[in-house]
């Protein structure tokens, strides 16, 4: 049976684990806002080239480069975006759940995956997936020149027809609560037929340009730039997703931290007014027997 100092141990313990979760969510908080600062502000960005790139490509009556080549797709390439370490709940098995679901989805395909995330290279090389690269320590701080070096690393890959398509699996951040599962195509880039798209896009398309240049060589340049930019935003998503879950999960384990200090507290106080008791009774009937 437990002592009581055997319970304020246990109860030490516990505090010194709530101690940490608790600083953990609060590391997690800071770093969120500034995660989710970044990735709400290049969504607008993603969008708006988008729009013109299609804008271009409408005004282009056979649009031709090597982004744009559409093949059967044989050989596909996958960016698995994980996180950099745990104690982020299911952040991390959701995502490597998914991939895994796109992988059995396409399992009559060569697939070859771009690990990036600790925890999404370590994960895939167990399963033996081939690798084309990977990017370890990256979500983090997120920047710019890594995004382009994996944009790069993608584009080459494609236009070598080494792969036929490239898609991300990633979390794309929506609030603190839910994040979004996503598998998004980034290659090649389509065109929208006819029937396809909305009013609004529509609308968009139509937009009267004044190009300087010829629209072949605007397509030329953004269409790279869009690859880098998809890039970039896929890591401030995933970076502000896994940012968003370990707080959750670390202020769920300070609250249920909580709740074991107070169940042990309550048990350790009956154990103690059970032995107080038992010492009472004890003096009791000795004083009764002596007399």
């Amino acid at each position: 049976m437990a002592t009581l100092l055997d319970f304020r141990r246990r109860i030490r313990s516990v505090k010194n684990t709530q101690q940490i979760t608790r600083a953990m969510k609060f590391v997690s908080a800071a770093r969120l806002r500034r995660a989710q600062e970044a990735a709400l502000a290049a969504r607008p960005y993603a969008k708006e080239l988008l729009r013109v790139l299609r804008s271009t490509m409408a005004r282009i009556e056979s649009p031709q480069h090597p982004l744009l080549a559409k093949r059967p797709e044989q050989r596909i390439l996958v960016l698995v975006l994980a996180g950099e370490r745990g104690l982020a709940g299911a952040f991390n098995t959701n995502i490597l759940k998914e991939a895994v679901k796109f992988f059995k989805s396409k399992k009559d395909k060569k697939i070859v995956v771009i690990p990036i995330g600790k925890k999404s290279r370590d994960a895939l090389r167990k399963a033996g997936v081939e690798f084309a690269g990977e990017y370890v320590n990256v979500l983090a701080r997120v920047d710019f020149g890594i995004a382009r070096e994996i944009a790069n690393l993608v584009t080459s890959l494609y236009t070598e027809e080494k792969v036929d398509a490239v898609y991300a699996v990633f979390s794309e951040f929506k609030n603190v609560i839910a994040p979004n599962l996503v598998t998004e195509k980034l290659l090649p880039v389509e065109k929208i037929e006819e029937g396809e798209e909305t009013e609004a896009e529509a609308a968009a398309a139509q937009i009267d340009y004044i190009y300087e240049q010829p629209e072949e060589t605007i397509l030329a340049a953004l269409l790279p730039r869009y690859v880098e930019t998809q890039v970039l935003r896929t890591l401030l998503e995933s970076s502000a997703a896994e940012h968003a879950a370990r707080m959750t999960a670390m202020e769920a384990a300070t609250k249920n931290a909580g709740d074991v200090i107070e169940a042990l507290t309550l048990h350790m106080n009956k154990v103690r007014q059970a032995a107080i008791t038992k010492e009472i009774i004890e003096i009791v009937s000795g004083a009764s027997s002596t007399a």
